[in-house]
């Protein structure tokens, strides 16, 4: 059974781990790699990637890509957001402090973004808004 719109915008709110899937050209299947993500209902879906990584490439060659995120556990449930890329900016502390609330327990999120800062060189921050959306909450099996 599809998930109302309200049901599934909150649903991609939760701090899942996205598959993100780009065009990765001719002859080729999908690049789909999992992701942190930020959502808010009604907003723009945002990543965090390296400024020079094949994600970011073929991110801006495409121009789109899909977010899908689900879960298991008490009901089978999923969401799947498609969309145009929005912008591209370069990624700030605060795209990276944010992302890490999302993800990183409280005490030890100043040590991560230390961390991050330190190791994983320049980031960009690439927003989608989602056009095309496919739910299901399948209950219990």
């Amino acid at each position: 059974m599809a998930l109302t719109a309200d049901e599934r915008e909150q649903f991609l709110a939760e701090p899942h781990i996205a598959a993100l899937a780009v065009v990765s050209g001719q002859d080729r299947g999908p690049l789909t790699v999992p992701m942190w993500y930020q959502y808010t209902p009604g907003g723009e879906a945002w990543i965090l990637t390296g400024v020079d990584s094949r994600k970011t490439a073929l991110l801006e060659a495409a121009g789109r890509f899909t977010l899908m995120v689900d879960r298991v556990t008490p009901t089978i449930r999923y969401v799947s957001a498609e969309g145009p890329v929005t912008r591209i900016v370069p990624g700030t502390t605060e795209h990276l402090q944010e992302m890490a609330g999302r993800y990183v327990p409280e005490d030890k999120r100043a040590a991560y973004v230390e961390v991050a800062l330190a190791e994983h060189g320049e980031q960009v921050a690439i927003f989608m808004r989602p056009e095309r959306w496919v739910s299901s909450d399948l209950g219990s099996l």
